[in-house]
């Protein structure tokens, strides 16, 4: 149903109360000094509308978050219920039956062994958490040196002191330094900007792999402790894993007993067709963190998932993971999360992103003969749209022509034109698409429609 438009009074009231008190996130706040703050009032399915009645099609998901969409009556219901029952207590030396049933439940769903759910509130946690359970289980099994992270290149794993340091994004760490130190990059799995093997994704993956062997040797492995990969890398533009990539990571990390955590903050719970992508790409990690779509963005919640070998020192004597979050393991975020699952397995939203990826994929294909558009690339209903100035020879945009076109253009073009995404430059110019997982072709449709007229501007402006 269309939304109404606010009141004009307290649309002004928000206003003045947005422009004085809320500090927004990861915002130019000086971009609203003459400019109306946008003010999103309502959800329904795919769609979200803002304070004067404007609809948009919700394509990432507010932030790769809300898989089944808004407005869903059952999420609101469980979360009434639990909070009548028991709105709130910790998880510190006591449990509540919807922490206990959800662990069950996400463990049950996990590859492999991966049994031991600690819950956090958020993604950033969740990283902050896998970091320091591998730190403390090398130190309680007598490998106390094991403490440094591997990671990749341009990916993004959260804004905490420790996430933000495993994070291969410099420009997002520079006002925060000196960070957590021990932290070390390899490089992505970016095939359109390979720098060696870029026709050959086989080979490409082989070398990316084996690039991690190189930094756990340079750095010794008895000190290297874990490697956190996406398995779709967001920050970017989407790289998918090449063919057998994660296979010889697997090896790599076996050889040098070094743990592989599967940071699926944003992949796992159908955003790749499966409730974990490590799943779809076919290897095991020993931890998995997550967080987003758990509840479909109904209530905060996020965690990692351990192996029992991960948990066995601490089954015993007085050993004690000293770690822990007060809204861990919410008792109704922890409600929401179970019956967002039970939608999950009753709507089949698992299969219907494996029904609908190709025609997906198929209909952001079609932009491919827009000169700006570059490469297209991503799995599931997780995908990213490379731009740029040449594509014969796929020359960029440098910095002042990236600003023009991502901030000066594009981010409003597109809203305006009533799709909410993202226009994203952390690495080369990228437009990123996560829509719900209840879209279908009427949705792709739209996305690419509206897509296709503000990218032409785009290219004749520039």
């Amino acid at each position: 149903m269309p939304s109404e438009p606010l009141d004009p009074e307290r649309h002004e009231r928000l206003q003045r109360a947005a422009r004085d008190n809320l500090w927004m996130h990861f915002t130019r706040m000086s971009s609203y000094q003459d400019h109306e703050v946008p003010v999103i009032v309502k959800g329904e399915g795919a769609y979200i509308y803002d304070a004067h009645g404007r609809r948009y099609l919700d394509a990432l998901a507010g932030l790769f978050v809300s898989q089944l969409g808004h407005g869903r009556t059952e999420l609101v219901e469980a979360a009434a219920k639990q909070a009548s029952e028991l709105a709130f207590f910790p998880l510190w030396s006591y449990g509540h039956p919807a922490a206990i049933e959800l662990s069950e439940r996400i463990a049950g769903y996990a590859p492999g062994d991966l049994n031991r759910v600690f819950f956090t509130t958020g993604g950033g946690e969740a990283v902050e958490t896998a970091w320091k359970l591998a730190k403390n289980y090398y130190k309680v099994t007598g490998r106390p040196l094991k403490h440094k992270v591997i990671s990749r290149a341009i990916a993004y794993h959260g804004t905490t002191q420790g996430a933000l340091s495993i994070t291969g994004l410099p420009p997002l760490k520079a006002m925060f330094e000196p960070l957590v130190p021990s932290t070390f990059r390899v490089p992505n799995t970016n095939l359109y900007r390979a720098p060696i093997h870029g026709d050959d994704p086989e080979a490409f993956g082989r070398w990316a792999a084996d690039q991690i062997a190189v930094a756990i040797e340079n750095e010794g492995p008895e000190t290297v402790a874990a490697v956190f990969l996406e398995p779709v890398q967001n920050a970017g533009g989407c790289f998918p894993p090449p063919p057998g990539y994660f296979q010889r990571v697997r090896e790599i990390c076996d050889e040098y007993d070094v743990l592989l955590v599967s940071d699926e903050v944003i992949c796992a719970f159908g955003r790749l067709g499966h409730m974990f992508g490590a799943e779809r790409y076919g290897y095991q990690p020993d931890m998995i963190t997550f967080a987003k779509g758990v509840t479909s963005g109904y209530s905060p919640l996020g965690g990692m998932i351990a192996t029992d070998r991960l948990m066995e020192p601490f089954l015993k004597g007085a050993e004690t993971f000293l770690h822990g979050y007060t809204f861990g393991g919410h008792p109704v975020s922890s409600a929401v999360a179970l019956a967002n699952l039970d939608v999950f397995e009753k709507e089949g939203i698992n299969q219907h992103v494996l029904d609908n990826q190709d025609a997906f994929r198929g209909t952001l294909e079609r932009l491919k003969d827009l000169p700006i558009v570059g490469d297209i690339r991503g799995d599931g209903f997780f995908y990213g749209i490379e731009l740029v100035k040449d594509k014969a020879t796929k020359e960029t945009f440098n910095e002042d022509e990236s600003e023009r076109l991502l901030r000066g253009f594009l981010s409003k073009a597109l809203f305006e034109g009533g799709l909410y995404c993202r226009a994203d430059d952390r690495g080369d110019p990228v437009i990123q698409l996560s829509p719900p997982l209840i879209c279908d072709q009427s949705h792709f449709d739209e996305i690419e429609e509206i897509l296709r007229k503000v990218l032409s501007e785009a290219a004749t402006l520039l």
